[in-house]
């Protein structure tokens, strides 16, 4: 790979980078609430849970209620998870509102009505859930759900959720029991037992309300346990999932930048000659292919990275989380892997391998400061993350390029100097001597095609005032043959007879 592909590879990426600034925010800032369940504690709010789900996985277990403490344990543990997936999902899809766990410090106390509560954007309380992981089977959950013991969540009007491997299963066991009390009632109003027939009514009434106040918690029983014995792999589990669909909505935005970056260069090499329109084609899939896996790599990782600084102790690492850093350090790491793999290959030096990465840090640590920049000025998704991120690596490059270069010279001897002068002084006259030939030739081509553009629109303007359509002819093939071009026909008559033959027309 030549320089000027190097060069270009490495702004793609630095592209790419930003590119990836708005999906790496949005989907880091979910990953952020799974590591709030973990550790119980949201640094960004000061907001802490009783426990988190490290803290649950400590908690005792009595050996011979060893089954019931491990339920109920992880009960608790599912409502960490139902907030941080809940809440991961609001902010993936732009939704302003929030759930809150109700058991939090300095809340002044258990809640015995509400787990949850969710909140509009301006914090006014819109909704009021409570989570019930009980029963063995939906049958059970159902009974349970129907017994006096949890009349009190239906007369709050609380929305109950369940686990998502019995929701289905304790709407189907609740037809059941009201499809087997309407046949009762229609026996007890015909008998007419009136007072049997309104305690079933009431019953009927009573399992409705639980259909419609059941919610679906997104979490399995299964899920539930996972968190409570091994807290870390349910953890990372979601947040891989996370990353996942980060990476996997930015590589459709990867894929569009490598391939249009590499179908303007291919267009221009098929142009000039130096590849085949198969190799340009070729080239244009692997670049695209390219952009997409490394744009996934970008925002999976970088949401990874995003939503742990996030969440960080440090107030300074959390300030970062707010820019483009994270992206970045993918990028920093890709390009820096790129130089030392030429230095381990011998292509550079050890003295050139340290100057491409002190180039490629200052650049991309610019580039991530103007991401976010770019990202507030320009608020288009990947847009103006994208166009900051170039704007900014292309700045710092040159002024970095500038330095470097006054360092070394400040390191020549004055002999090295003196030569070093002449021969910049000799390239200077080579340039300028080129630049004179140049400008001669391109003024001389554009002269020539000038006069004749002048000429044979001049020629077609009189035509068209004459009705002239030869002369009309005569003018637009004045322009083809200038250009190379080989004239089908000279006047009307050709074209008429042309016209009338048999033959295909080939334009």
């Amino acid at each position: 790979m030549n320089k000027d592909d190097e060069k270009l590879s490495t702004l793609t990426n630095v592209a790419q980078s930003g590119a990836a600034a708005e999906v790496v925010q949005r989907y880091g800032s979910a990953i952020k609430e799974h590591f709030v369940a973990y550790s119980g504690m949201d640094n960004e709010t000061g907001e802490q849970l009783k426990k988190g789900l490290k803290d649950i996985a400590g908690s005792n277990v009595n050996p011979e209620y060893e089954a019931q403490n491990l339920k109920q344990q992880a009960g608790f543990a599912a409502e960490n998870k139902y907030t941080a997936r809940q809440n991961a999902e609001k902010i993936i899809n732009g939704d302003k509102s929030r759930v809150h766990n109700t058991d939090v410090k300095g809340s002044g106390g258990y809640n015995e009505l509400f787990d949850h509560i969710i909140t509009d954007k301006n914090g006014n309380v819109i909704a009021q859930e409570q989570m019930k992981f009980v029963g063995s089977d939906p049958k059970a959950a159902l009974n349970k759900l129907a017994s006096k013991k949890f009349q009190k969540y239906f007369d709050a009007d609380a929305t109950i959720t369940v686990p998502s491997d019995y929701y289905d299963g304790i709407l189907a066991e609740a037809d059941k029991s009201i499809a087997g009390f309407q046949k009762q009632l229609e026996r007890a109003r015909a008998d007419g037992n009136a007072e049997l027939a309104e305690q079933l009514e009431e019953k009927i009434a009573k399992y409705e309300k639980i259909k419609a106040s059941l919610k679906d918690s997104g979490v399995s029983n299964a899920e539930a346990m996972e968190a409570r014995l091994h807290p870390v792999l349910s953890t990372a589990k979601d947040v891989v999932k996370v990353a996942h669909r980060a990476g996997i909505e930015q590589a459709k935005y990867g894929a569009a930048i490598g391939g249009g970056v590499s179908l303007v260069r291919n267009l221009v090499s098929v142009v000039k000659g130096e590849e085949s329109a198969d190799e340009a084609a070729l080239s244009v899939v692997k670049d695209t292919a390219t952009g997409a896996a490394a744009s996934y790599a970008t925002a999976f990782t970088g949401s990874a990275i995003k939503g742990a600084m996030q969440n960080a102790g440090n107030e300074t690492m959390r300030t970062l989380a707010r820019t483009n850093l994270a992206a970045t350090v993918v990028t920093v790491a890709m390009e820096s892997g790129k130089s030392f793999g030429k230095y381990i290959r011998g292509e550079i030096d050890g003295v050139e391998c340290l100057e491409e990465l002190g180039e490629k840090g200052t650049g991309l640590l610019s580039s991530a400061m103007f991401a976010s920049a770019g990202q507030l000025l320009i608020p288009i998704p990947v847009v103006g993350g994208m166009i900051g991120s170039m704007l900014g690596y292309a700045l710092a490059s040159s002024c970095y390029g500038e330095l470097l270069s006054a360092l070394k010279q400040a390191k020549l001897a004055h002999e090295e100097r003196l030569r070093v002068e002449r021969e910049c002084a000799e390239a200077i006259t080579l340039i300028r001597q080129y630049r004179t030939e140049m400008e001669k030739a391109v003024s001389t081509y554009l002269s020539d095609h000038i006069a004749v553009f002048t000429d044979a629109f001049s020629q077609m303007n009189r035509a068209i005032g004459l009705n002239n359509i030869d002369g009309f002819m005569a003018g637009a093939n004045a322009i083809t043959a200038k250009f190379g071009g080989t004239v089908k026909f000279s006047n009307y008559s050709e074209f008429d007879s042309f016209m009338q033959m048999n033959g295909t027309l080939r334009l």
